[in-house]
Protein backbone atom coordinates (compact mmCIF):
# COMPACT_ATOMS: atom_id res chain seq x y z
CA UNK A 1 0.00 0.00 0.00
CA UNK A 2 1.35 3.44 -0.77
CA UNK A 3 1.32 6.25 1.75
CA UNK A 4 -1.80 7.87 0.28
CA UNK A 5 -3.81 4.64 0.61
CA UNK A 6 -2.68 4.13 4.19
CA UNK A 7 -3.45 7.75 5.06
CA UNK A 8 -6.96 7.44 3.61
CA UNK A 9 -7.74 4.15 5.35
CA UNK A 10 -6.35 5.33 8.68
CA UNK A 11 -7.93 8.78 8.49
CA UNK A 12 -4.55 10.48 8.85
CA UNK A 13 -2.43 12.75 6.72
CA UNK A 14 0.67 11.57 4.91
CA UNK A 15 2.70 13.97 7.05
CA UNK A 16 1.33 12.27 10.20
CA UNK A 17 2.44 8.91 8.83
CA UNK A 18 5.92 10.27 8.11
CA UNK A 19 6.02 11.70 11.65
CA UNK A 20 5.01 8.33 13.14
CA UNK A 21 7.68 6.67 11.02
CA UNK A 22 10.35 9.11 12.30
CA UNK A 23 9.21 8.33 15.86
CA UNK A 24 9.58 4.60 15.18
CA UNK A 25 5.89 3.81 15.65
CA UNK A 26 5.45 2.46 12.12
CA UNK A 27 7.86 1.27 9.45
CA UNK A 28 7.57 1.59 5.70
CA UNK A 29 8.29 -1.53 3.70
CA UNK A 30 9.91 0.26 0.78
CA UNK A 31 9.27 2.77 -1.94
CA UNK A 32 7.32 2.94 -5.15
CA UNK A 33 9.13 5.72 -6.95
CA UNK A 34 9.23 8.57 -4.45
CA UNK A 35 6.30 7.30 -2.40
CA UNK A 36 6.66 5.22 0.73
CA UNK A 37 4.92 1.86 0.75
CA UNK A 38 3.60 0.01 3.78
CA UNK A 39 2.43 -3.50 4.57
CA UNK A 40 -1.37 -3.67 4.95
CA UNK A 41 -1.09 -4.52 8.67
CA UNK A 42 0.17 -0.98 9.33
CA UNK A 43 -3.48 0.16 9.35
CA UNK A 44 -4.17 -2.10 12.36
CA UNK A 45 -1.09 -0.70 14.09
CA UNK A 46 -2.31 2.85 13.41
CA UNK A 47 -5.71 1.99 14.90
CA UNK A 48 -3.95 0.71 18.02
CA UNK A 49 -1.92 3.93 18.19
CA UNK A 50 -5.10 6.03 17.85
CA UNK A 51 -6.82 4.01 20.58
CA UNK A 52 -3.86 4.41 22.93
CA UNK A 53 -3.74 8.16 22.25
CA UNK A 54 -7.45 8.44 23.00
CA UNK A 55 -6.78 6.66 26.30
CA UNK A 56 -4.24 9.35 27.16
CA UNK A 57 -0.94 7.67 26.39
CA UNK A 58 1.89 9.71 24.89
CA UNK A 59 3.57 8.68 21.65
CA UNK A 60 6.68 7.80 23.64
CA UNK A 61 4.69 5.46 25.86
CA UNK A 62 2.93 3.96 22.85
CA UNK A 63 6.27 3.31 21.16
CA UNK A 64 7.42 1.41 24.22
CA UNK A 65 4.19 -0.63 24.35
CA UNK A 66 4.59 -1.63 20.72
CA UNK A 67 7.93 -3.33 21.41
CA UNK A 68 7.26 -4.65 24.93
CA UNK A 69 7.02 -8.34 25.61
CA UNK A 70 4.49 -10.14 27.79
CA UNK A 71 6.98 -10.31 30.67
CA UNK A 72 7.36 -6.52 30.96
CA UNK A 73 6.03 -6.00 34.50
CA UNK A 74 6.55 -2.22 34.46
CA UNK A 75 4.38 -1.97 31.37
CA UNK A 76 1.69 -4.12 32.97
CA UNK A 77 1.67 -1.87 36.06
CA UNK A 78 1.44 1.23 33.88
CA UNK A 79 -1.48 -0.24 31.93
CA UNK A 80 -3.27 -1.15 35.17
CA UNK A 81 -2.81 2.41 36.49
CA UNK A 82 -4.16 3.86 33.24
CA UNK A 83 -7.14 1.49 33.37
CA UNK A 84 -7.89 2.77 36.88
CA UNK A 85 -7.66 6.37 35.69
CA UNK A 86 -10.08 5.57 32.88
CA UNK A 87 -12.48 3.99 35.39
CA UNK A 88 -12.49 7.26 37.35
CA UNK A 89 -13.10 9.28 34.17
CA UNK A 90 -15.87 6.94 33.03
CA UNK A 91 -17.54 7.28 36.43
CA UNK A 92 -17.32 11.08 36.23
CA UNK A 93 -18.75 11.15 32.70
CA UNK A 94 -21.51 8.69 33.65
CA UNK A 95 -22.59 10.93 36.54
CA UNK A 96 -22.50 13.94 34.23
CA UNK A 97 -24.61 12.15 31.62
CA UNK A 98 -27.11 10.97 34.22
CA UNK A 99 -27.35 14.49 35.65
CA UNK A 100 -28.04 15.94 32.22
CA UNK A 101 -30.69 13.31 31.51
CA UNK A 102 -32.35 14.10 34.82
CA UNK A 103 -32.13 17.85 34.19
CA UNK A 104 -33.83 17.39 30.82
CA UNK A 105 -36.98 16.09 32.54
CA UNK A 106 -36.83 17.65 36.03
CA UNK A 107 -39.69 19.93 37.15
CA UNK A 108 -37.85 21.63 40.03
CA UNK A 109 -37.47 25.37 39.82
CA UNK A 110 -34.70 26.25 40.05
CA UNK A 111 -33.07 23.05 38.86
CA UNK A 112 -30.17 23.43 41.30
CA UNK A 113 -32.70 23.03 44.16
CA UNK A 114 -33.58 19.51 43.01
CA UNK A 115 -32.27 17.03 45.62
CA UNK A 116 -31.76 14.32 43.01
CA UNK A 117 -29.80 16.67 40.76
CA UNK A 118 -27.66 17.80 43.72
CA UNK A 119 -26.92 14.19 44.62
CA UNK A 120 -25.79 13.42 41.08
CA UNK A 121 -23.37 16.35 41.14
CA UNK A 122 -22.06 15.80 44.68
CA UNK A 123 -18.43 14.60 44.57
CA UNK A 124 -19.01 12.75 47.86
CA UNK A 125 -21.43 10.44 46.02
CA UNK A 126 -18.61 9.05 43.88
Amino acid sequence: MDIAEVAEQAGLTASALRFYERRGLIRSSGRNGLRRTFDPDVVDRLQLIACAQAAGFTLGQIGRFLVAGPDDEELRRHLAVKAGELDVEIDRLTRMRDGLRHAATCDHAPLVACPDFKTRLDPAQR
